[in-house]
């Protein structure tokens, strides 16, 4: 084989982890098996976390407490952030600055104002910003989306992720509350999933919210729903609760009504008791459900309902995996990314708006 015809090497993206938490260590298994990703430090508010993510990963990467000094010394091209969202924006921004591509767990920000600013200053810099949205990588949860775009309109989106926390589990979702809801946290997934199956505006927001421990920072609720209308009809509710008082009956519901019918996600064990605060049980699919709304002459149901049995199902650390690959792409091959941004910035808007209307008492105009 000549030289002309040997294949390109590939690029080798130099990037740093900050954060050691779930997710963190999800992110850096990831850049450890794609081989166009060399891991060059990982930040952690503590020797310990950084050396417990050091061992976990099997390696000795240079680890750093303070980020101004890990992005000075390590002189990354990208940068992962994997922390708590009130820290999102500062690192954000200070990586795009020095000139790195940037991947940041979602939220994009703490408020839409700082989501917004990021956004300016990504497209303004033209270096790769990626939010995560785990579930757009997710195969079965695309099948779920491209169903229910089948459905007609307007939809009724019905869609919840309540988490019965103790020990380990309740301590991180206080900490997160610290900061966010978690109708904030965890919401941007589930609004966004159904900005993808309308392809609307959202136009109006409702909130509701409660208190449920003395526990929680001042100001702060633990349970929260919101209900969204959107410009061509279509309406959704999203649920969201976290701590010990919470119930293991109901809490994973994701369901979608059409004209047409029905679809639903089906996961059993994912669904089981005691399996609401086991992150990689938020993922799993297992089935869908597609029910025909057709009645035959009879008044019977024309058609029976339809099982969607999905073979491709990849746990937490696989999906992760294909984000990073998404994230590369991005970097090596170029594209677009406006819109990805852009649709950060309105399931933000949408959860945002939700707080507003709890805390006022008033439905919210977008």
């Amino acid at each position: 084989m000549s030289e002309l015809d040997q294949p390109s090497p590939m690029k080798q993206v130099r990037i740093l982890c900050v954060g050691a938490g779930n997710m963190g260590r999800s992110h850096a298994l990831a850049y450890q098996n794609i081989d166009g990703f060399e891991i060059v430090g990982i930040c952690t508010r503590s020797k310990e976390s950084g050396a417990k993510l050091n061992e976990q990963l099997g390696s000795d990467y240079p680890t750093f407490q303070d980020f101004d000094t890990a992005l000075r010394e390590s002189k990354p091209d990208a940068v992962c952030v994997s922390t708590w969202p009130d820290t999102h924006a500062r690192f954000v921004t200070s990586a795009l600055d020095a000139g790195c591509h940037v991947f940041v767990e979602k939220p994009l920000a703490d408020s839409v104002e700082a989501a917004e600013e990021i956004v300016t200053k990504a497209l303004s810099t033209d270096r790769k910003v990626v939010v995560g949205y785990i579930l757009r990588h997710h195969p079965s949860w695309m099948r779920f989306i491209d169903v229910a775009k089948t459905l007609g309109k307007p939809l009724v989106m019905r869609m919840n992720l309540n988490q019965s926390s103790s020990g380990a589990a309740w301590e991180t979702h206080k900490r997160l509350m610290s900061t966010v809801s978690p109708i904030v946290d965890c919401g941007v997934h589930y609004v966004d999933v159904m900005c993808q199956m309308t392809g609307a505006k959202p136009v109006r927001v409702s909130g509701i919210g409660a208190r449920l421990s003395d526990e929680l920072p001042e100001g702060m609720v633990n349970y929260g729903q919101l209900q969204v209308t959107f410009d061509d009809g279509s309406v959704g509710w999203y649920e969201a609760g976290w701590g010990p008082m919470m119930s293991e009956t109901a809490f994973f519901i994701k369901d979608v009504v059409g004209p047409s019918g029905a679809v639903s996600i089906v996961a059993e064990s994912a669904s089981s008791a005691g399996q609401s605060d086991n992150v990689d049980a938020h993922t799993k699919t297992e089935s869908i459900r597609v029910h025909h709304s057709e009645l035959a002459s009879d008044g019977s149901f024309a058609k029976a309902d339809e099982w969607i049995h999905l073979e491709d199902e990849p746990d937490h650390d696989g999906l992760c995996l294909r984000e990073q690959q998404f994230f590369y792409d991005a970097i090596v091959k170029g594209g677009d990314l406006t819109d990805h941004l852009q649709d950060a910035v309105n399931s933000m808007k949408i959860v945002a708006a939700a707080d507003e209307s709890f805390r006022t008492g008033k439905t919210v105009e977008l």
